[in-house]
C-alpha cells in the first residue's frame, strides 16, 4: 500500500469564479485513479475517478462532445 499524498491543483483556466474543481494527477501511476474535489470545500468529499475514464472524460471536452458553455 502507498502513502502517497494526493498533490492538487486546478487548471490554468479556472478564473476563480467558484466553480472549480481539483485533481489530484499524481495518483494515476501508483493507485490508477484521479481523484476529484469541490475547491470550495477542500475537506469535503472526494470523487475517485479510474483514470482510463478520468482520460476518456477529457478527451470527450476537448473534442467538443459537450457544446459549448
Amino acid at each position: 500500500m502507498t502513502t502517497e499524498s494526493p498533490r492538487w491543483f486546478k487548471s490554468s483556466y479556472s478564473n476563480n469564479g467558484g466553480a472549480c474543481i481539483e485533481v489530484a494527477a499524481n495518483l494515476v501511476a501508483s493507485r490508477g485513479v484521479v481523484p476529484v474535489r469541490d475547491s470550495k470545500n477542500p475537506s469535503g468529499p472526494v470523487l475517485n475517478v479510474a483514470a482510463d475514464a478520468f482520460a476518456s472524460f477529457v478527451a470527450s471536452i476537448q473534442a467538443g462532445e459537450f457544446g459549448a458553455v
